[in-house]
């Protein structure tokens, strides 16, 4: 994700006229702490600017916007939070959600989790179709599946319930295990219960079954 990323804050600082701002404020040094945290941290590797402001010396900037109770945090122009000490998980979301917005995928991706048997056959797909991809468990790294909410929400439909797994080939979008299937021309896979849970095997006297043209 290599675009630039900016959060802005307005602090409770700053004077207008003969008002000026003398006593500090807790929540909005705390919503600073948490961010430059979460930049180092949870965002490592995303392209991000912090951007900080007085809020009594530009309180009408954030205004337009709804922003008018400081701390006001803003991701790429769009307010997350304001009034409040900024909750961790709601930054890292809307950053991803900017980062993937404007940075393509390019590759072949799996968004799936451990318990999906769908994820397992549409691995074994590209497995058997002998494709190299990269596989995310959206239960364990909170960080993917907010990137493949981002991506997959603006293709499927705000309202479309999103599924696992959720799958790119060569950057573009594919959808789910069955559409996989689809595209490779390839033969039915199950899990095989007398090789073990997870291990797969082509339906059928555990004969090869060769891709189709």
């Amino acid at each position: 994700m290599g675009n630039l990323v900016t959060v802005t804050v307005f602090r409770w600082a700053g004077a207008w006229g003969p008002f000026k701002v003398n006593i500090p404020c807790g929540e909005c040094s705390l919503t600073r702490d948490v961010i430059e945290d979460c930049i180092a941290t949870d965002l490592a590797g995303i392209d991000v600017e912090l951007d900080l402001r007085d809020w009594l010396t530009e309180w009408w900037k954030p205004l337009p916007k709804g922003g008018w109770h400081a701390p006001i945090v803003l991701v790429d122009g769009r307010i997350i939070s304001q009034g409040s000490a900024l909750n961790r998980g709601v930054l890292t979301q809307a950053v991803i959600e900017a980062a993937a917005t404007d940075t393509p995928l390019r590759g072949n991706h799996i968004f799936g989790k451990e318990t999906c048997p769908h994820c397992v056959r549409a691995k074994g797909y590209l497995a058997e179709a002998g494709i190299a991809n990269r596989y995310y468990d959206v239960v364990k790294d909170t960080r993917a599946l907010y990137e493949m909410l981002a991506r997959v929400k603006p293709i499927i439909g705000p309202k479309t319930p999103v599924t696992v797994p959720q799958i790119w080939i060569d950057g573009s979008y594919v959808g789910g295990a069955d559409e996989l299937k689809a595209i490779l021309g390839l033969a039915e896979v199950v899990p095989n219960p007398d090789r073990g849970q997870c291990s797969l095997s082509p339906e059928g006297a555990g004969k090869r079954v060769h891709s189709v043209p």
